[in-house]
């Protein structure tokens, strides 16, 4: 079978370039991409730092000039050119990058007419949108293994740095607490799946598991929970497993 053709559309105005390198590594994951396309208005010293790397990757840059105040222009010639390029016909699937809610009618109308929606944002994207699209891939989280830490500076005073730490502490266990809460979300997910596709020995195959959380939540995607693979997050859940003799087919039973 060809790969699936996909058009890339970067929100430039609210991406930063820091991602460029995980957006077209996750897209190129999806199919071939055929446009490579980056809006924003491109006479403002704030997208300085996006051109820098437009040649490096074959983006084309698309001027829209902010003619009023307060209006977003960008969305608007995202959102005519995403429609152009849909009715050609030339692609299977749009990759959108942003994490505007503005997007969420042009994801939805994308898929009515068939077409595969990537979105990719940051954590903080609103649902609505991540719910429109056929997969939503958080690219802070995808990207976070391969950004250093800032080296903690050592000359603050010792009271200082308590109350440091204390924020940082705090942060953490409310952090936590939230992944756990998700964790349990996928975890009874799971135990329904299992229950549902199941044999008469209780085992289902981990492909099934993955395809179906993809379904129920676009946003999946095991690395959000620091796994590489499926089986990976599977067996960080204590599921039992077993591997055929060709060692990539995997089954797994609660």
């Amino acid at each position: 079978m060809d790969d699936k053709k996909f058009a890339i559309l970067i929100d430039a105005d609210n991406i930063s370039e820091k991602y460029v390198s995980v957006i077209i590594e996750e897209a190129t994951k999806e199919g071939v991409i055929t446009y490579k396309r980056i809006y924003g208005d491109w006479t403002k010293p704030n997208l300085n730092s996006w051109k820098s790397v437009l040649l490096e990757y074959s983006i084309n840059p698309m001027q829209q000039y902010a003619y009023t105040s307060g209006k977003n222009s960008t969305d608007s010639a995202m959102i005519i050119d995403a429609m152009d390029i849909l009715y050609t016909g030339n692609v299977d699937g749009f990759c959108l990058v942003s994490s505007d809610s503005d997007f969420t009618k042009l994801a939805a109308r994308l898929k009515e007419s068939g077409k595969v929606v990537i979105g990719m944002g940051l954590e903080h994207t609103p649902k609505a949108f991540v719910a429109a699209c056929s997969k939503f891939k958080y690219i802070d989280i995808i990207s976070k293994p391969a950004v250093k830490e800032k080296p903690v500076k050592k000359d603050k005073k010792e009271t200082t740095n308590k109350k440091e730490q204390q924020v940082k502490t705090t942060k953490k266990a409310k952090k936590e607490e939230l992944t756990l809460t998700k964790e349990d979300v996928i975890k009874k997910s799971i135990d329904s799946i299992i229950e549902e596709n199941s044999d008469a020995d209780g085992w289902v195959l981990a492909s099934t598991i993955g395809t179906s959380l993809q379904k129920l939540y676009p946003d999946f995607d095991c690395r959000n929970y620091g796994c590489k693979k499926m089986i990976d997050l599977l067996k960080k859940f204590e599921y039992k497993t077993k591997v055929l003799e060709d060692k990539t087919t995997y089954f797994v039973k609660a």
